[in-house]
């Protein structure tokens, strides 16, 4: 059939290098002779206090780190600056102790004071462990001058995600050479390999006013959980019970202002984590509460497909690595989200995205031998005329060659109707991060098919993608195809278009410039998609995005500028503002963008993107507009607002998306973080602030209020339509 060939060729790939002559990356953590760095850590029966100062006595015969070298802008480069850790472990804990040393301690950057939050624009270091030393999958931990904690688990070694927290211990200070951290981290946050005698690992330095980036082992102006190096050493480590007990009480006062109705509740709610082996976790959660979850950046939808939008929830963030399939669901966007099969945000939220009740949920989650293996077991609550629904997801994947896998899926149940529904999928990825001294490898295959009762047509889905990276100078591409069947229904899952095939094809070519004083490199970048229908083989969209010039500098200031193409093949009429209709058709628009960004190692970091050109049968004028400004570690405020003035035959119509988060952090412990947001699709404003004091990793207290409004203009003539206020406390009872 048509549809077979690229699919078919990429197998055929895939199962070549299967057999091909093995190169050092596929085997690279077991391989006798390797070239990766190696060094013992010192066990201890000591103690440090965690304050930020290295005058315990167990840094005195601690391990000694300080062998580093520049990945950024340089790879394998001299550092600008000298850096010192220290390592050891006990039977329960791991410890880290950081001399980073500044030749101008007044310059140093630590302008980030609340947890959790990014710190690209500040000094840091992080320290990635790979405690399977698989290659596959790992834990980041980022710590800046001012204590501040971020940590993320790694989904596979191109993508860390950051929303995954842990309980770990950090204090920093700055003095007069530079400055000092000090981190504990519980062997129970982890998962591990018992019987492992290494783990991968590797500790980075980011030094934010020159842009650079130091590591103790990278490859390729890299690091992730296969660029590491090994640490020894580790032996006889224990998680103590493996017990985390951690309750939570809500309570909330929610009023509907146009009704006059106001509602009143207690939420009691329960989460259980039990570490049945050292790498095999299960987690209980009871009358769930999502009250204190950070709420959603708007988004205005000028397509006719659903929008994508992340999940935040920390139950479903627990080792979510465990549940990706066949490279899909990566990042936000839009086409590359179709077709996935679990997508966690469908179980306890609405389609009006308002939360659903969650009665109990049971997960299982870990590792066994080769075997990666996660289970998933919801009763969702009562949603209006819906009856209470059972949910579950199954995901297995087995590790073969070096960094490669080989797994299967499947989901049963339909959090939004009473209609049956299940999948399965099977799926392989070829993955080798040393393919060449300069590239990475990647070929995702997968297959997978639904069963909905009612639905008796074309329910498969599959594909292929192949990706060929490099962070360094050369050329990177991408290439792909997927399909979609008319009736292929995930309930669990995310598709937004149906009854379609998309092929895919992008490149970048990047060039460091040498000794420049000012520019840092040159990236030339361009992506072609196109989607047809699968009944009559006609084009449904189109896009073709050249950037033919985009610069960097030292500084991380850039600008960029470069035609885009799409195509739109409208079956049926299209309303894409209320009262204007586009008629069925074919249509092809052309637009031309310059974009300006601001280092946002800038106390003031200003963006700018102009948007001119085609749209549809008239014209589309559009500015993106948003700036950072953070004087300090206290105060940040970012705002950024987005217009586009579209005029068409059939009317004009304009959008008006403002959003605004203003932050402030009194100290390491207390924040109070704020997010405003409007959009003239629904005239509507809303305010969300949340209020928190976090004394101690794993242990919270916040209070949250929400409040939505009616608007006529930005910000004008106000009119409340929903408050709710909710305080809600939580705590980590560990043994």
């Amino acid at each position: 059939m048509y549809f077979q060939q690229p699919l078919a060729y990429s197998l055929c790939l895939s199962i070549s290098l299967l057999f091909a002559e093995p190169v050092p990356a596929q085997t690279f953590d077991q391989q006798p002779g390797s070239s990766r760095k190696s060094i013992e850590i010192v066990r201890t029966d000591l103690v440090p206090d965690i304050d930020g100062a290295l005058d315990d006595e167990i840094w005195k015969s601690a391990t000694v780190i300080n062998d580093m070298h520049q990945f950024q802008p340089v790879d394998h480069g001299e550092p600008s600056e000298s850096s010192v850790f220290y390592l050891a472990y006990s039977e329960r804990f791991l410890y880290i102790g950081a001399r980073l040393y500044d030749s101008d301690p007044a310059a140093i950057s630590a302008r980030q004071l609340v947890q959790g939050q990014t710190m690209r624009f500040d000094d840091a270091f992080e320290f990635l462990l790979d405690t399977f030393n698989n290659g596959r999958t790992g834990y980041s931990f980022q710590v800046n001058p001012n204590g501040i904690r971020v940590e993320g688990v790694y989904d596979d070694p191109s993508r860390l995600n950051r929303d995954w927290t842990g309980i770990w211990q950090v204090e920093s200070r700055i003095d007069e050479e530079g400055w000092t951290s000090e981190v504990a981290i519980p062997f129970n946050t982890l998962n591990f390999d018992p019987t492992a005698e290494a783990w991968g690992f590797t500790i980075a330095r980011t030094i934010a006013r020159k842009n650079e980036e130091l590591a103790w082992s990278s490859f390729n102006r890299n690091i992730n959980p296969t660029t590491t190096g090994l640490l020894t050493g580790i032996r006889d480590i224990r998680q103590g019970v493996g017990l985390d007990i951690i309750p939570s009480l809500a309570l909330a006062g929610a009023r509907d202002e146009v009704a006059g109705v106001s509602d009143n509740r207690t939420d009691p709610s329960l989460n259980v984590f039990y570490k049945i082996t050292p790498n095999l976790t299960g987690a209980l959660t009871i009358n769930t509460d999502f009250s204190a979850t950070e709420v959603d950046n708007r988004q205005v939808n000028l397509s006719r497909f659903s929008l994508f939008f992340p999940e935040k929830r920390d139950f479903f963030l627990q080792d979510v690595d465990i549940f990706n399939f066949g490279g899909r669901g990566s990042g936000t966007n839009n086409r590359n989200n179709n077709g996935i099969p679990f997508y966690s945000r469908r179980i306890g939220l609405g389609s009006n995205g308002q939360p659903v009740d969650i009665d109990a949920g049971l997960k299982v989650t870990g590792r066994i031998g080769n075997l990666n293996m996660g289970a998933l077991a919801v009763q969702q609550g009562e949603n209006g005329t819906l009856d209470a629904q059972n949910l579950f997801v199954g995901r297995v994947a087995a590790n073969v060659l070096g960094e490669s896998s080989i797994g299967a899926i499947f989901t049963d149940g339909n959090p939004a109707s009473e209609i049956s529904n299940s999948l399965a999928g099977v799926d392989f990825r070829y993955q080798n991060t040393r393919f060449s001294d300069t590239h990475t490898l990647s070929i995702d295959n997968y297959y997978q098919q639904t069963s909905t009762d009612g639905l008796n047509g074309d329910s498969k889905s599959f594909g292929t993608n192949t990706q060929w990276r490099t962070q360094g100078n050369g050329l990177g591409g991408s290439l792909g195809y997927n399909y979609v069947g008319e009736d292929f229904n995930p309930a669990l899952g995310f598709a937004n278009q149906r009854g379609v095939d998309s092929y895919y094809l992008g490149g970048t070519w990047r060039r460091f410039f040498r000794n420049n004083p000012r520019f840092r490199f040159w990236t030339i970048r361009g992506r072609y998609e196109y989607t047809r229908r699968l009944d009559n083989r006609e084009m449904q969209s189109g896009f073709f995005f050249l950037r033919p010039f985009t610069i960097e500098t030292h500084r991380g200031d850039s600008f960029s500028f470069g035609p885009t193409r799409n195509r739109e093949g409208l079956q049926r009429d299209f309303e894409i503002s209320p009262g204007i209709v586009i008629p069925k058709g074919k249509y092809t628009f052309d637009s031309y963008s310059i974009e300006l960004q601001a280092s946002n190692q800038r106390v003031f970091a200003p963006s700018l993107t102009l948007t001119k050109g085609d749209f549809y049968t008239g014209t589309t004028n559009e500015a993106n507009v948003g700036l950072e400004w953070r004087p300090d570690e206290h105060f940040y405020l970012r705002w950024s607002y987005n217009y586009q003035d579209i005029q068409l035959p059939q009317g004009d119509f304009k959008v008006k998306l403002v959003s605004a988060n203003a932050n402030y952090a009194f100290n390491s412990k207390w924040s109070w973080v704020n997010l405003i947001q409007y959009d003239n699709a629904s005239s509507s404003a809303g305010i969300n602030s949340r209020l928190r004091w976090n004394p101690q990793a794993g242990e919270d207290l916040f209070i949250v209020l929400n409040y939505n409004f009616d608007s006529e203009g930005v910000f004008s003539k106000l009119s409340a339509e929903k408050s709710e206020i909710a305080l809600k406390y939580t705590r980590t009872f560990r043994f």
